[in-house]
């Protein structure tokens, strides 16, 4: 997906927390749009490392639409 369908699909909110932000990323563990905070926790991850890997490796071969593996338990909001 490119950076303008980012932009397009982006709500202003955060899809794991759900707080309002005006900045975001692309989560490795998914395809959430992630406000920085969310981002921080996912980066401090065990798993983080692997998900980054999986994405490049599915770049690499072409995939630009990977989904990620998946989000860990330990990573959802617990509103």
């Amino acid at each position: 997906m490119n950076m303008e369908n980012l932009r397009l699909n982006f709500t202003g909110k955060c899809d794991r927390c759900g707080c309002s932000t005006r900045t975001f990323t692309m989560s490795f563990f998914n395809t959430q749009h992630i406000c920085k905070d969310c981002e921080a926790r996912e980066r401090k991850h065990p798993l983080y490392e692997s998900a980054v890997k999986a994405e490049r490796d599915e770049i690499a071969k072409g995939n630009r639409n990977f989904e990620g593996i998946g989000l860990p338990r330990d990573l959802l909001c617990r509103g």
